[in-house]
């Protein structure tokens, strides 16, 4: 695998049916690292030697692998609350073994790196979700911790400071943070700057994605995912931050459009942006 740059440019992206064509996708935009999404009812048994042999192949370096879950919908942001993560008690345990399979998958592939959404964490310690959802994390980061991974959850969908008090709880030396800028806009829980300054300890991957705020008048809604460059992250800013708490990991651009050839398209000029304002070059 290819030795990465401090601050080089990676992409977010999907496992699809072939690895090596996927890869290609994604070595297309500009990048030679990245995070792989791994959906909900993706087969995994077998698919390690597969996967691993197209990295290879492709001298693709991924850094961290992410858990999805089936039933999830990110349609706005009570739709989130019910459906997404480990809060939904009905599907704590299917995804609770379905997040140590892929623990295993990325240890097949040789990434030592898992990431999630675990949900909404509740602001109230005492409601009994908030200690179920902090055990299991701990049996999760605990487990991935025996395949030599750390445990990242992605940010956004609480404000900064209740998501460290948790992290706290957990307790967990390889329990970390996946830092995604946007998510805190979209959801509308904190200024990401001022976030990433309270959550720096913790911090082991990035995503680099912009949004605007969720409409004042349209109570539950989501912000808008906008190109990067385009939303009110100011990824000049970001970068200045991460660069001030140290961070030397990657920056994994990280775009959602319904038309795949737009999607592509953005990720590109997300990667070529990045490059330029990070000085790393091709």
């Amino acid at each position: 695998m290819p030795s990465l740059r401090e601050l080089e440019v990676g992409v977010m992206f999907w496992a699809e049916a072939d690895p090596e064509q996927t890869i290609r996708r994604v070595k297309s935009a500009g990048a030679r690292c990245g995070q792989l999404g791994i959906p909900g009812d993706m087969p995994l048994e077998g698919a390690a030697a597969a996967w691993k042999a197209a990295l290879e192949a492709e001298e693709f370096t991924v850094v961290t692998v992410f858990a999805s879950y089936t039933g999830e919908s990110y349609a706005d942001i009570p739709t989130v609350q019910r459906t997404v993560g480990f809060i939904p008690a009905a599907t704590r345990a299917e995804r609770e073994a379905r997040t140590r399979e892929v623990s295993d998958f990325a240890a097949g592939i040789g990434v030592e790196s898992i990431a999630c959404h675990i949900g909404f964490v509740p602001e109230d310690p005492s409601v009994p979700d908030y200690a179920a959802v902090r055990d299991l994390v701990r049996r999760v980061s605990d487990y991935a911790a025996g395949n030599r991974q750390v445990f990242a959850l992605e940010t956004g969908q609480e404000p900064a400071p209740v998501l460290l008090r948790f992290l706290c709880d957990v307790d967990r030396r390889n329990a970390r943070i996946n830092f995604d800028p946007a998510n805190m806009i979209l959801y509308g829980t904190g200024d990401p700057i001022e976030a990433l300054g309270v959550l720096a300890p913790y911090v082991v991957s990035v995503h680099a994605k912009d949004g605007d705020w969720p409409p004042k008048d349209q109570p539950g809604a989501l912000g808008t995912e906008r190109r990067l460059g385009e939303g009110s992250v100011g990824m000049e800013r970001f970068i200045a931050k991460l660069r001030g708490i140290g961070y030397k990991g990657t920056l994994n651009v990280e775009r959602e459009a319904p038309d795949p050839g737009e999607k592509w398209r953005d990720v590109a000029a997300a990667v070529a942006l990045l490059r330029r304002m990070t000085g790393t070059g091709a």
